[in-house]
């Protein structure tokens, strides 16, 4: 079975065709607090850069990474920090 990250990685690429994609598990960081798992994969920060936030502002852009990654979140993905820019915003 696929970790956490591959499949936080697997629904970005398929939904966004992202620029960059960048998943970052930081469970490791929070360790003993709230939501965290013994095994880790329960925290983890994504940065996306895709033509398809062109328009968006940040709280629609959070959204939709939100809905796509809603399976994950009913599975125990606890805390996701998004950065997600449009290519633009990015080469800035």
């Amino acid at each position: 079975m696929a970790s956490v990250s591959q499949r936080i990685e697997e629904l970005l690429l398929e939904h966004f065709s992202p620029r960059v994609l960048s998943v970052m598990d930081d469970s490791a960081l929070h360790a003993g607090h709230a939501g965290a798992r013994a095994g880790g994969e329960s925290h983890f920060t994504v940065t996306v850069v895709s033509e398809k936030f062109v328009g968006l502002s940040a709280v629609a852009r959070h959204r939709l990474v939100y809905d796509v990654l809603k399976p994950l979140m009913d599975e125990g993905l606890h805390a996701l920090v998004i950065k997600a820019k449009t290519p633009d915003e990015d080469a800035a």
